[in-house]
């Protein structure tokens, strides 16, 4: 099991990346970051809707594109949705109507963005579920397999420092891929600050533009850091 900073840090370009985990002091934590290498993807910004969502937005809202911009996560009394796409409010939307996690996770698609076709992550974390969640990507085949490859991982019993991580890409500062389907990691965070900090710490500095953390249930006061409030 690998260290959360080391995970990170010996990824050049992590893409944008979900993590779910037991913080030090024994608090459950969802965390979602985003990089970007374009100017387009650095002119982003994620923050809470009047509503209760984290969305990432344009910075200039004449800018909206559908893969770019998108609900970043979502939650009801029961359960919270985060990831990486369009595909947040259509498996909040499933959940909604009544259907199982696993349901809800299934028939989604990579991105259509060749020639690297990024993956779509999701995780879904019950928050009266004694922390179980469930994380689902969709990726594409190998080879030229345009099928998509969907895996379902449900996770539970976490211990204090133990948590699961999803990134869309692996870069080794030259090539870049699809990201593994998941890792498990360790992390030295004793609280929603310290798991922010760490995250924050590690993400290229040329490319991170936000990151937040959040527990279950707690998406209006989710901690969030911007790239863009740093360069002001």
């Amino acid at each position: 099991m690998d260290w959360l900073n080391d995970a990170l840090r010996d990824n050049h370009y992590p893409g944008r990346g979900v993590l779910w985990c037991r913080t030090g002091d024994g608090n459950l934590l969802g965390a979602y970051f985003l990089t970007g290498r374009s100017p387009a993807s650095q002119a982003r910004t994620l923050r809470r809707t009047v509503g209760g969502d984290l969305i990432v937005a344009p910075s200039d809202a004449r800018e909206r594109d559908h893969l770019r911009h998108y609900i970043a996560a979502r939650q009801s009394e029961g359960w919270m949705v985060f990831g990486n796409g369009a595909q947040v409010s259509t498996v909040a939307d499933r959940l909604t109507s009544g259907q199982a996690p696993v349901l809800a996770l299934d028939e989604l698609d990579y991105e259509p963005d060749p020639p690297i076709f990024t993956p779509r992550l999701t995780v879904i974390a019950g928050t009266r579920e004694g922390g179980r969640a469930w994380f689902g990507a969709a990726r594409r085949g190998a080879g030229n397999r345009a099928t998509t490859n969907r895996l379902t991982l449900h996770v539970s019993d976490l211990a204090p420092g133990e948590g699961v991580l999803m990134m869309t890409y692996h870069s080794d500062g030259q090539e870049i891929a699809t990201g593994s389907p998941f890792m498990e990691v360790r992390t030295t965070a004793d609280n929603p600050t310290d798991l922010l900090d760490e995250l924050w710490s590690v993400l290229p500095p040329e490319l991170r533009i936000a990151a937040a953390a959040f527990g279950p249930g707690g998406l209006t006061s989710a901690d969030i850091r911007q790239a863009s409030e740093a360069r002001a």
